[in-house]
């Protein structure tokens, strides 16, 4: 078997995945930090200000990678989710619900963030842009997860049924990424592009990149942590888990 698909399916096991995220978690947890930390120096206090907006531009370097964080936690719920109802893999159902409070939190930050520097840019504090609008609803699609996953008492059950909503509401992502595109906003288009000439300031990028590397890390401890202590909580009955609160309580 190939080493890649080999690892792949003994992270399926709920005591490899457990000594994967004791070993793991705390170290991502502890290396977003630097990655923080500098690029959140960087884009407060060494980058110039914007030419047209001063300083109040600050604010999209932590609005921009918890927009980038808000999508690609929801892609990657869908993709636990679609997995777990296909294969009927655990660990890919904890992994799914263990997304969906990482990503309302980001996507809240995103909403706030763009409150706060939309207010002295438009003039208001909201307005019912399609960027603004399919932003929100990608949190209310991620609380629908949630609400969803916590009604259902059994766990699996639940997990299944969150999941299948995270899957009908995929089709939103493209709509949130698309929107400055599609339709004519007030909310300005992308700035930094993969592919051809980005229109920000090159020192400006950077931050970005840090912070957004520092999310993903943190994302990915947070991630860890959290499905760790829902398959901890789902397996209680089984011998591995014994074994290990024996061990804790030595």
């Amino acid at each position: 078997m190939n080493p890649v698909i080999r690892w792949f399916h003994q992270m399926g096991s709920p005591p490899i995945f457990h000594r994967f995220a004791d070993r793991w978690s705390r170290w991502l947890l502890l290396a977003a930090l630097p990655f923080l930390a500098w690029g959140a120096w960087s884009g407060l206090f060494e980058v110039p200000a914007d030419y047209q907006q001063g300083d109040s531009y600050r604010i999209l370097f932590i609005h921009v990678p918890s927009a980038w964080m808000s999508l690609f936690i929801y892609g990657l719920m869908a993709v636990y989710a679609f997995i777990a109802l296909v294969w009927r893999i655990k660990i890919c159902e904890q992994l799914a619900m263990a997304c969906a409070p990482i990503g309302a939190g980001f996507t809240a930050i995103t909403l706030l963030t763009g409150s706060l520097w939309g207010r002295p840019m438009w003039g208001t504090w909201w307005t019912w842009d399609p960027r603004l609008t399919s932003e929100l609803v990608l949190l209310f699609l991620f609380l629908g997860v949630i609400g969803l996953n916590a009604a259902i008492e059994d766990r699996r059950a639940a997990a299944r049924a969150a999941g299948f909503l995270a899957l009908i509401g995929v089709v939103n992502v493209p709509i949130v990424h698309f929107s400055v595109e599609w339709w004519n906003t007030l909310h300005q288009g992308a700035t930094i592009k993969l592919m051809g000439q980005s229109s920000i300031d090159s020192r400006m990028v950077l931050p970005l990149v840090l912070v957004a590397i520092g999310t993903k890390l943190w994302f990915l401890g947070s991630l860890l942590v959290r499905t760790q202590t829902a398959m901890l909580e789902m397996e209680s009955g089984k011998d591995w888990v014994k074994q290990i609160a024996r061990g804790a309580h030595a």
